[in-house]
C-alpha cells in the first residue's frame, strides 16, 4: 500500500478532461457539436493537436499529420486552436480543485492530480471528493471530465483512463494489485510505444508478466525506469503529488509550410523559434544549461543535437551561437527538413543573468 508520512492511506484523485481542446470548440460552436473535429492545421503541413471523440472513432489522434487524419476521417472539421481561451478554462476548472485541497499537481492544461487524504469540506470518502468535482466543473463549464481515484497516483491515472468518457471509476486498495496484474501493459501510464513494444517482444504482455520479473531483471533490461515499472506492477507508487512540479524543460518548434535543406533558409527560419523560447525562460525566471536541437525530415524521421554547458545560457544571441553550431553540426543533408526545434534542459529557477562568456563541457 502506499501510506503517508503518518501512516495513513493516502487517497488520490486524478482529473483529466474529456478531449479538452475538442470539447471547448463543440461547446461554443453549437454547429461543430456531435461532429469529427480536429484542433490543429488543416493544411498539408499541419498537426492534429487534439481530437474529438467523434473523430477518434476514426483512428484520428492528437500529433498526426493533418493529411493521414484527413485521410482517415474525410468529413473532419479543423478548428484553430485558441490556447488563451484555454488556459482561462483550465484556471476556472483548478480553482474548483482549491476548494477541496491545497495539494494540486498540474499535468497539462486539462489533466492533474490530487491528494484529498484530508479534504477542506470534509466529505468522508475520496469518491465523494472526484463526484462533488466533476458536478462542479460541468455546472461552471459546460464540459465534462472524467476521475480516477485510488491510493497512489499510477492507479489513479488508470482509474481515470478505463472508462473514458464521462467516468468516474474507484481502484480500492483491496483491488489494486489483482487489478494491474491483468491489466494490459500498453495501458500502463510510463510505458510509452516503444517501451511497449519491446515489452511485449520479451513476453511482456500483462502486469503479472512484469510482476514475474526480479528488480535486478528488471534493471538489466530497463535501466532508471526498472524500480518504477517494478513498483506499480505490485500496484505500488510513493510519488507524492507535487504542489509545484519541476519544469524539466522550456521549448519549442515550427513545422514549415515547404521543406528546406538549405543552411541559410534553416538558419533564418530558427529566429521565431528561439524568440519563443527565450521570452518563455525570462518570463518564467529559469536558467538553462543545456540546449537541444531537434529536426525533423521530410519522410517524419527525426534527429536531436545536444550541447552542455560549464555554466548556463547567457542570454538570446549566446542561445542563437550553440543553437545555429548545432545545426551546421546536421550538414551535409540527404533530406529536406520539415520541422525545426529548441529546447532548454538543465534548468535551474532564478533570474536569467547578465550575459557572459561560456565554454562547454567537455
Amino acid at each position: 500500500m502506499d501510506p503517508d508520512e503518518a501512516g495513513q492511506l493516502r487517497k488520490i484523485i486524478h482529473i483529466d478532461m474529456d478531449a479538452f481542446y475538442a470539447s471547448v470548440e463543440q461547446r461554443d460552436d453549437p454547429a461543430l457539436k456531435g461532429r469529427p473535429v480536429a484542433v490543429g492545421g488543416s493544411r498539408e503541413r499541419g498537426v492534429v493537436a487534439a481530437a474529438s471523440y467523434e473523430a477518434r472513432v476514426f483512428g484520428v489522434r492528437s500529433a498526426m499529420p493533418s493529411v493521414t487524419a484527413r485521410r482517415l476521417c474525410p468529413d473532419l472539421v479543423f478548428v484553430k486552436p485558441r490556447f488563451d481561451i484555454y488556459r482561462a478554462i483550465s484556471e476556472q476548472i483548478r480553482a474548483v480543485f482549491a476548494e477541496h485541497t491545497d495539494l494540486i499537481e498540474p499535468v497539462a492544461l486539462d489533466e492533474a492530480y490530487l491528494d484529498v487524504t484530508h479534504n477542506r469540506q470534509g466529505l468522508a470518502t475520496a469518491t465523494e471528493v472526484a463526484r462533488a468535482i466533476r458536478a462542479a466543473i460541468r455546472e461552471q463549464t459546460d464540459l465534462v471530465a472524467s476521475a480516477g481515484v485510488s491510493y497512489n497516483k499510477f492507479l489513479a491515472k488508470v482509474a481515470s483512463d478505463f472508462r473514458k468518457p464521462d467516468a468516474l471509476f474507484v481502484i480500492t486498495p483491496a483491488m489494486g494489485p489483482a487489478f494491474v496484474a491483468d491489466l494490459p501493459i500498453g495501458r500502463f501510464h510510463g510505458v510509452g510505444p516503444v517501451t511497449e513494444a519491446r515489452m511485449k517482444a520479451m513476453g511482456i504482455l500483462t502486469g503479472r508478466d512484469l510482476r514475474a520479473l526480479s528488480l535486478d531483471a528488471l534493471v538489466a533490461r530497463f535501466g532508471a525506469s526498472a524500480p518504477y515499472y517494478y513498483g506499480v506492477a505490485r500496484g505500488i507508487d510513493e510519488r507524492p503529488v507535487r504542489v509545484n512540479r519541476v519544469r524539466k524543460s522550456i521549448g519549442a518548434e515550427n513545422t514549415f509550410s515547404e521543406d528546406s535543406s538549405d543552411l541559410d533558409v534553416l538558419a533564418g527560419r530558427l529566429g521565431p523559434i528561439l524568440d519563443k523560447v527565450w521570452t518563455a525562460a525570462t518570463h518564467k525566471e529559469v536558467r538553462a544549461r543545456t540546449v537541444t536541437l531537434k529536426v525533423k525530415f521530410a519522410d517524419f524521421e527525426q534527429i536531436t543535437r545536444a550541447r552542455s554547458l560549464t555554466g548556463f545560457v547567457g542570454d538570446r544571441m549566446d542561445l542563437e551561437r550553440i543553437v545555429l553550431a548545432l545545426l551546421r553540426e546536421t550538414f551535409p543533408l540527404r533530406r529536406s527538413v520539415r520541422l525545426l526545434g529548441v529546447s532548454l534542459s538543465g534548468l535551474e529557477h532564478g533570474p536569467v543573468p547578465e550575459p557572459r562568456q561560456l565554454g562547454l563541457a567537455l
